[in-house]
């Protein structure tokens, strides 16, 4: 036993490591929901609160703005799940069809920079297109004869200005593992592919996707135990007074009441709610996925 041990010292090292990581960022902080059962004051320690139960969870549940922030969050999450989880999948398919490395290389980087960008300056650039008084698009718009949108400040075309703008940021980046999932293809399955008459798209059919099933099975689960959590820096970034009944979200909500009006507890009564119904989405859909295509994350 020692002796492995010595033996993989330097391997288990790194374990040790990331274990250590998540120990200290991940489990430690778990101790701070206490105060969700208390009314806990800035200052304070973790147990020096009056111990009040569920007082803070029966206030935002039955807050009357909260069924409609639970509302617009929902609806944002599945829109963005929607339109931005299979675009990575058909463009890193596509990717590898690619023979040229250098053509291949070039769309990689065009695609990956707009993930390196702020959502400052991904609104700047929104705005700049969009905008109703001077944005390109409408100016092409009002010179084709049609009258000019507010597409950040509509209701009717806040939710899309979100997922689109969601989709050319995060869809290069999101390619990443899923090409990685068709480097580890056996290429011997291509060969006997080839060797029954498959052309390109049968091979992608019953070759590439199948292979990249399990990937593909468990970025899903993960984006579901995700659903609550739309981006809160985009949302503060984009949204505006005029469009607070559509894109008003449980973070944004919680952030003005909890933060900005030093109701710690009551953010972190919300902060648990999302946690628990994370864990049952996640369980959930690993089981379901378990059923039905026999693999899942544990």
């Amino acid at each position: 036993m020692l002796k492995t041990i010595y033996r993989y010292k330097y391997r288990l090292l790194f374990i040790y490591i990331g274990l250590l990581y998540f120990v200290v960022f991940k489990y430690l902080p778990m101790i701070g929901l206490i105060i969700s059962f208390q009314n806990y004051k800035l200052g304070a320690g973790f147990f020096d609160g009056p111990w009040v139960g569920f007082k803070h969870f029966a206030d935002f549940l039955g807050n009357p703005d909260f069924l409609q922030k639970l509302v617009n969050t929902l609806i944002i999450s599945l829109y963005v799940l929607i339109f931005t989880f299979f675009p990575p999948i058909i463009v890193a398919i596509l990717l590898n069809e690619v023979t040229r490395a250098k053509f291949k290389k070039t769309v990689q980087t065009l695609i990956y920079l707009p993930h390196f960008l702020s959502w400052v300056i991904i609104y700047g650039i929104a705005f700049a297109f969009l905008s109703e008084s001077g944005g390109l698009v409408n100016q092409l718009i009002k010179g084709l004869g049609g009258d000019t949108i507010g597409f950040i400040t509509s209701e009717n075309w806040f939710r899309s200005v979100l997922v689109g703008t969601d989709m050319w940021k995060e869809t290069g980046w999101g390619t990443i593992i899923f090409l990685a999932a068709i480097t580890g293809i056996n290429p011997h399955l291509y060969e006997a592919a080839v060797m029954d008459g498959a052309n390109k798209w049968r091979q992608i059919i019953h070759v590439t996707l199948p292979c990249m099933m399990p990937v593909i099975t468990l970025m899903l689960i993960i984006r579901l135990g995700h659903i609550l959590d739309v981006s809160m820096e985009q949302i503060l970034v984009f949204y505006n007074p005029l469009v607070y009944s559509v894109g008003d979200i449980i973070d944004t909500w919680v952030y003005r009441i909890g933060i900005m009006e030093g109701r710690f507890s009551f953010a972190s009564a919300v902060g648990l709610f999302k946690s628990v119904v994370a864990l049952i989405l996640v369980w959930g859909a690993n089981r379901l996925s378990k059923r039905f295509s026999g693999s899942g994350i544990w």
